[in-house]
């Protein structure tokens, strides 16, 4: 189960980072924020409401609340903002492959506040990631970088970077919040609560809040992208992904789930973008590295 959960939830966030784009490009990556996390919300509390009978976990202790929600506005507020915005100027595919970094980070944490010691093949794991990343980053050829200066480039991959720290750290947290008897369907209602209180409450602090509910009425198609993506992203994508966490162990799991880039080669190619022989090559090696870090 968890390891098909991985998987699965690794496509999930393949096709909602492409749904994300088509939406980001109209409304900006604050307001897409804001609501595909409210319609995340929605389903998860009427999921929760049919599985366990009532809309939040009631049950969780104030530590399970105080590490979620931590975790919550590090990955799902800060992170994901940063994420949409190097969506919005470098694409999908690229910015999803600095992603797969994440799991590099993570190691890296672990050895500096942690004390875990790496390997001399863990340590060649992270360099291979680096170089892939790197193949695709000096891709001239790439479809989506064409069109914007080498600084508007760069500034998306240093933002898909920063995405890739808050989703380590999140995890992390999510990790002392989540303990294996508590249902991982109650930890995302929590971190998905927490996300949408803290970024309606900074769009009230910004005069963006009527904003928001403006894009809706102005860009119709934009509303219909965000919807679908919440649906397969921070809905059953994150659900997935604790579910991959809780079932399998955590170095398969984490490999499973940092598979997203593969996935964006056949949607690409279906929605008919070039992609060169050097991305492809550096997109898998740096699988590879992330492969041997965790394996």
């Amino acid at each position: 189960m968890g390891e098909i959960a991985a998987i699965s939830a690794a496509f999930l966030w393949a096709l909602s980072s492409i749904l994300f784009s088509f939406s980001g490009k109209q409304i900006g990556s604050s307001s897409l924020n804001r609501i595909r996390l409210s319609f995340a919300f929605l389903f998860l509390i009427i999921t929760h409401t049919l599985v366990y009978g009532t809309p939040i976990p009631f049950n969780a202790t104030y530590e399970q609340w105080m590490w979620l929600g931590l975790s919550s506005i590090i990955g799902l507020v800060v992170g994901d903002l940063l994420l949409f915005q190097s969506f919005i100027m470098v694409g999908p595919r690229l910015a999803m492959l600095v992603m797969a970094v994440s799991p590099v980070i993570s190691a890296l944490f672990a050895w500096i506040f942690l004390g875990e010691t790496l390997s001399l093949l863990q340590m060649s794991g992270i360099i291979l990631t680096i170089g892939g990343i790197s193949l695709v980053i000096l891709d001239r050829n790439n479809s989506h970088t064409q069109i914007y200066s080498d600084r508007h480039k760069w500034i998306g991959i240093l933002l898909g970077v920063g995405a890739a720290i808050g989703q380590a750290v999140g995890l992390i947290f999510a990790k002392k919040g989540l303990p294996p008897e508590f249902p991982a369907l109650s930890g995302v209602v929590i971190r998905v609560l927490v996300a949408v209180i803290s970024v309606w409450f900074f769009a009230i602090l910004s005069k963006q809040f009527k904003k928001s509910f403006q894009q809706i009425r102005q860009f119709p198609k934009a509303f219909r992208f965000a919807f679908a993506g919440a649906m397969v992203g921070p809905f059953l994508g994150v659900w997935l992904s604790l579910i991959a966490v809780q079932f399998a162990k955590v170095g398969i799991a984490s490999t499973l789930m940092a598979l997203t880039p593969i996935f964006h080669l056949p949607i690409g190619m279906i929605l008919k973008e070039k992609i060169s022989k050097q991305t492809i090559a550096g997109t898998f090696i740096a699988m590879i590295g992330v492969a041997i870090i965790f394996l």
